[in-house]
């Protein structure tokens, strides 16, 4: 008999070529995996609530998988912290139902986007964690920009387009409208201490480099280079080749992921 649970999971994205597991390069998946077969003696998937790109962050990146009865989540909780490596780090785990699939279980996500604006996002403390812009932004034109893409819209000027790849679905299901994302929450908000903005974006799904393109074409139009008018004709647009290119990887953050109340066991986590 197996038991399933959900860890969340920190990570720092600078050493690793992503979240999902690749022949030749280190990933999060890997790590995750080979500490998991090292508990239960063989081998065990573990599956991500989103497949982060090289470079990306996570606060707080759902991990389901199925380990043998005996363990217990406070016993297990100590043992993942143990034998990950440092910039891994488990902050919760809990039990949940059988079935559950951090991907396709979840009914929505959650990203943040750091971008720098003052000389000091240079130091080297800080650029492998944001997007050292090092240039003001005009935040009313961000919050009016971010505001356009509010609801649900088609999200082809906003997505990476490779036919018959499996890994440029969106995350979670199939779904019968493959570029349609309904966005929940969008915000920019200044960071402390004028160090530059911050975007907040919840949605039931995201496409491959979605808040990349987001975040590129808004800091295009906070920096005077576009109009705002173009985030409304981006949204009407078939494909990407008018959109601004997407912002680099090391300022994007995966939060969270929402699940429904029937997905968590009775018994609770760690």
């Amino acid at each position: 008999m197996s038991r399933t649970y959900l860890a969340l999971l920190h990570y720092d994205g600078r050493d690793f070529a992503g979240w999902q597991r690749q022949p030749e390069s280190r990933t999060v998946q890997a790590e995750f995996e080979r500490v998991l077969e090292r508990l239960c003696g063989r081998r065990v998937v573990a599956h991500g609530a989103g497949r982060t790109d090289a470079g990306v962050h996570a606060i707080g990146m759902g991990v389901s998988f199925a380990v043998p009865e005996k363990w217990a989540a406070e016993q297990l909780h100590r043992a993942l912290n143990a034998l990950l490596p440092r910039d891994c780090w488990v902050e919760r785990l809990g039990a949940m139902t059988t079935g559950f699939h951090a991907r396709k279980s979840a009914i929505g996500r959650r990203y943040r986007y750091d971008v720098g604006t003052d000389a000091a996002a240079d130091s080297p403390f800080r650029r492998p964690y944001e997007w050292a812009l090092g240039r003001a932004l005009d935040g009313s034109l961000l919050e009016r920009a971010a505001a356009i893409i509010a609801g649900t819209h088609h999200f082809h000027a906003f997505a990476v387009r490779r036919p018959g790849r499996e890994a440029h679905r969106p995350e979670g299901t199939r779904r019968l409208e493959p570029y349609q994302c309904t966005i929940r929450t969008t915000r920019w908000e200044p960071r402390p201490g004028d160090r530059g903005f911050s975007f907040h974006i919840a949605a039931d799904r995201f496409l491959h480099h979605m808040v990349r393109f987001l975040v590129g074409t808004m800091t295009d139009i906070g920096l005077g280079r576009r109009p705002i008018d173009d985030m409304a004709t981006l949204l009407e647009s078939g494909d990407n080749q008018a959109t601004s290119p997407p912002a680099p990887p090391q300022g994007l953050y995966f939060v969270a992921a929402e699940y429904p109340d029937e997905c968590f066991a009775p018994e609770g986590g760690a």
